[in-house]
């Protein structure tokens, strides 16, 4: 196959993969499952985790071994500079493990407990680093992505992945918003996205106090102050 179609069947690849795992993301697909089959449902997030990485294996290997022009390249100075961001960002989703419930992310609580709900269950909350950024899992996999050595399989791939993750981003807000209205909204106003801005960030007396607000309109609801990721 010409080089230039292997690239255009590779992209396509993985943009059937981002619809794929946006619609079994979506609150509107899990809720037709959970009218349809509701004894699945204690095992959805289970399937879909493993569904994401099975077809996301695949996808990885063929692009790897697609060869192509290189791009972008760091060296020197610069390189120690992007991989040091990279490490960096490693760590920073590595210490924020602790701030989300790892049993609800795989699908083990929702097995346990037999929950049949199609929304998300994690309890209302904001992290330290959800007072700088509504989605850190995103924004750091952006930083990691792009500060990697580019041929062009890698760079369609990259910019494919950062369209996905800010549209991503903007549909599970608008499940979040459902979740949690105009505490949500607020937020959302008061904090970036993808991308820290100094002048847009919360303190922690005004997250905390953001939340103690939510717990006293609101009954317990269902679904994290900024996201998953």
């Amino acid at each position: 196959m010409d080089m230039t179609l292997q690239h255009l069947a590779l992209g396509g690849a993985w943009a059937l993969y981002f619809a794929i795992h946006s619609l079994l993301a979506s609150l509107s697909f899990k809720s037709r499952i959970a009218r349809r089959w509701p004894r699945f449902m204690p095992l959805y997030r289970m399937g879909y985790n493993g569904i994401a990485v099975v077809l996301l294996i695949p996808l990885v290997g063929w692009t790897y071994r697609l060869e192509g022009p290189w791009i972008w390249r760091w060296e020197g100075t610069s390189a120690y500079v992007a991989n040091g961001l990279a490490l960096l960002a490693v760590g920073g989703f590595i210490w924020s493990l602790r701030y989300y419930d790892s049993q609800e992310f795989l699908g083990l609580r929702q097995w346990r407990r037999g929950e049949r709900s199609p929304v998300d269950q994690e309890r209302f909350r904001i992290s330290p680093l959800h007072r700088f950024v509504r989605h850190p899992w995103y924004a750091l996999g952006l930083l990691i992505l792009w500060t990697r050595d580019l041929n062009l399989a890698w760079s369609m791939v990259f910019g494919l992945t950062t369209v996905y993750l800010f549209v991503g981003s903007r549909m599970e807000e608008h499940k979040l918003l459902r979740y949690h209205g105009s505490i949500y909204q607020e937020y959302r106003t008061r904090v970036p996205g993808l991308i820290p801005l100094p002048w847009r960030y919360l303190s922690r007396r005004e997250a905390d106090e953001l939340v103690r607000r939510y717990q006293q309109t609101q009954a317990p609801s269902s679904g994290p102050a900024g996201s998953s990721t």
